[in-house]
């Protein structure tokens, strides 16, 4: 049998519940709880795609290392719901832990040999105690939660708190709670082993890090941004997004004096309405957005082309979720790059984003409209719901109050009285971008048919096929420009001259620094680029350039970012080497590692600390 895993300030513990019980505000408590003892957390929430009654999880890692991404495996698994608890048990590391509720018998053949298996009563308690059946689930829940903390040695005070605050304004429930809590507790530390070989104890590590979901995030850079217009139909996982919006409008967009709101936000009867009703607010010089996902995005097609051959700006915030069609709604992927790259028929090529962590959501949620202005297109923000859904330490947000609006290549009344030459398609300046005029500008200059056929430079209708490429090599042209106004790559270099590189995106962050981290220390280094937006910046292909093969990660079947990569910058495919997760859940450092170790294995590399006597 191995020995019970013994760590201090690192580990990952799981809960299975069912969804609906209410156990998520308990669940998030505890992760907090540790997150106020200066121990930083990565949190997942895994839920269902149905209202009620089918299972659920929470998993917490505990990093005092400050790790953020999904590391894989399970320390300790607070089983809760009988459905799933075979596989459950399967999922903790030998030498681990398994607490449940011991109320009712469970065969010994459910259990495993080499772990450590703690049995609590807990709807044995909850029914000595509580009568109503809704206060028997709700506080089953904070019971395991002080249980929990006299195992893991928690801060009791720390949890308190929390619920304290959580409970602001219902002050009679934070009472009852307390007492749930420390019934749990007082159980655990009377007849259970406290604490076991897991442990939290207090540190520093947490500093000036600040804890929020990206859609928040992004949501609040919508409002930095100076949007105004939000159409949105809800769809998992990125309603959130336009509710914080709502909420941030709230707070910041209501007139102090009238009471008057300054936005506008309409649920729109489908995707296709919303991208609508966005194109025509930013068609007015409104900035506006919609929040959606691949089915959305699906929808939207028709009308993206209509913006990206009209030329208006519009953002579109893709929070990513697997598919195809209905796919798996309430799971993350990185499945969306190509569809959003190539949004449409015909030849279309579009502005794409992609942050890493909730800072970057609000960076470039301010930023997409600036580009959209500028470069008067659609600009996609791909989020995934592991950024969107899921609460993450980040750096803290900053804005710089001398920032002022980008809005782009603008025609004035002045301008136009004063005899400017004013054509809608008419690239004067060799960058590909027009100007445009407001509606209402001007009472005689400055309009302009806005349509989706074909049209020479001064908006005139024309189907000649000289017209037409002319008017289509100017909107490549524009592409080209874009190339140094999205987010530049951001490279590292190896602690050794490296013959491989690695190239990464989005999400898939935190564990591939991770990865990095333990390869460097296994003596294989490698170069490694993490791509920000798209059109490509030419260092994406000097980087590949430089480098015998590159490994391309990514949260998808069919490598859409390789894919974009060999049609965009000329790369031999050969050059570029797959690394695909794609069954859903968040990428892990140890999918990363087992990967790039068995491709570079194949390719003979050897650690270099092997190579050296």
């Amino acid at each position: 049998m191995p020995q019970p895993i013994t760590r201090i300030n690192d580990f990952v513990i799981k809960f299975a519940n069912v969804n609906g019980s209410g156990s998520a505000s308990a669940n998030a408590l505890f992760a907090k709880s540790i997150l106020r003892m200066g121990v930083p957390i990565s949190p997942r929430n895994i839920f269902p795609s149905n209202i009620q009654g089918l299972p659920t999880w929470y998993e917490v890692r505990v990093t005092e290392a400050g790790h953020l991404g999904a590391r894989g495996g399970v320390d300790m698994m607070v089983a809760m719901n009988p459905q799933t608890w075979d596989a459950d048990v399967a999922s903790i590391e030998p030498g681990g832990y398994l607490f449940y509720d011991s109320s009712r018998p469970i065969p010994r053949s459910k259990f495993r040999d080499d772990i450590t298996v703690i049995g609590m009563p807990l709807t044995e308690l909850t029914n000595k105690a509580y009568s109503d059946p809704r206060q028997r689930t709700l506080f089953k829940n904070i019971i395991y939660v002080g249980a929990l903390a006299a195992l893991l040695d928690i801060d009791i005070t720390a949890v308190e708190a929390l619920i304290g605050e959580q409970f602001k304004g219902k002050d009679k429930l934070i009472a009852p709670n307390i007492q749930a809590l420390h019934m749990g507790r007082d159980y655990a530390r009377e007849h259970l082993a406290c604490p076991i070989g897991l442990t939290v104890r207090r540190a520093d590590k947490v500093g000036d890090k600040i804890f929020l979901e990206g859609n928040s995030a992004a949501a609040l850079g919508c409002v930095y941004g100076g949007a105004t217009v939000a159409a949105w139909y809800p769809i998992t996982p990125s309603s959130s997004l336009a509710e914080a919006f709502q909420r941030h409008c709230q707070r910041f967009r209501v007139d102090p004096e009238t009471k008057a709101n300054k936005f506008a936000i309409v649920q729109a009867e489908d995707e296709l309405s919303s991208i609508g009703m966005v194109i025509g607010a930013a068609w007015n010089g409104a900035r506006a957005f919609t929040a959606t996902s691949g089915p959305g995005i699906s929808l939207m097609q028709e009308f993206l082309g209509l913006a990206y051959f009209a030329e208006i700006p519009a953002v579109v915030f893709d929070v990513q979720r697997g598919g195809p069609s209905t796919g798996m709604p309430t799971r993350t992927q990185q499945s969306d790059v190509l569809i959003c790259a190539y949004a449409s028929h015909g030849d279309t090529k579009h502005v794409l984003l992609f942050p890493e962590d909730p800072r970057e959501c609000f960076e470039f949620g301010a930023l997409s409209f600036d580009l959209a202005d500028r470069l008067q297109t659609p600009v996609f923000v791909l989020l995934d719901l592991d950024i969107g859904m899921n609460e993450r330490l980040c750096d803290p947000l900053t804005w710089d109050d001398s920032r002022k609006m980008d809005r782009g290549k603008v025609m004035t009344a002045a301008e136009l009285e004063a005899g400017k030459d004013f054509g809608r398609y008419l690239d004067v300046d060799g960058d590909g971008i027009p100007y445009r005029t407001y509606p209402g500008t001007h009472p005689k200059r400055g309009a302009f048919f806005t349509r989706g056929t074909s049209k020479d430079r001064y908006a005139r209708y024309s189907e000649e096929g000289t017209v037409y490429a002319d008017n289509m090599q100017r909107l490549l042209k524009k592409f080209e420009t874009a190339k140094q106004l999205v987010p530049r790559p951001i490279r590292r270099q190896g602690a050794q001259p490296a013959r491989f590189g690695a190239i990464y995106y989005g999400s898939t962050s935190p564990a591939m620094s991770e990865a990095l981290q333990v390869l460097d220390e296994q003596g294989i280094h490698l170069d490694t680029m993490r791509v920000r937006g798209f059109p490509f910046h030419q260092d994406v292909v000097d980087f590949v350039a430089a480098h015998e093969q590159v490994f391309v990660v990514e949260q998808n079947r069919d490598a859409q970012l390789r894919t974009l990569m060999i049609n965009e910058c000329n790369i031999d495919p050969a050059k570029l080497i797959r690394v695909l997760h794609f069954d859903g859940t968040p990428i892990t450092a140890r999918f990363i590692l087992r990967a790039i170790g068995d491709k570079l294995a194949g390719l003979n590399v050897v650690p270099l600390r092997k190579a050296v006597p």
